[in-house]
């Protein structure tokens, strides 16, 4: 199942203030290089409430969010609970605004205790 979240809902605006805002929230980012050593992509992995959210940023207008189960390959998923493709605001905004205690869509009721 895959849903996408379309919120421009963040208080942060810039990339740059995404991305410190990501790595604020856990986020450790690794930049892999080519054989001659250029970038080829920043990539950004946090491990969480059972999932595991994924940010690759290949341009300013090529980036993928994902969050998926804990047993996936973090770089070729097969299973994934979300993805956002886009633009780096549009893309680093909806991570930003997923909740981090369930998977988008997915409403918490609370448990009841029988006395």
């Amino acid at each position: 199942m895959v849903s996408s979240a379309r919120s421009s809902v963040s208080t942060a605006t810039s990339t740059d203030a995404q991305l410190r805002a990501l790595v604020a929230r856990g986020f450790r980012f690794i930049d892999p290089r080519d054989e001659n050593g250029d970038v080829v992509a920043v990539v950004g992995i946090r491990a969480h409430h059972d999932v595991v959210d994924v940010v690759q940023l290949h341009g300013e207008d090529e980036v993928v969010a994902t969050r998926m189960p804990t047993d996936q390959d973090v770089l070729a998923p097969r299973q994934v609970f979300w993805q956002e493709v886009g633009p780096a605001h549009h893309v680093l905004g909806a991570m930003l605004a997923l909740p981090d205690d369930r998977l988008p869509g997915t409403l918490l009721v609370p448990t009841r205790v029988s006395a």
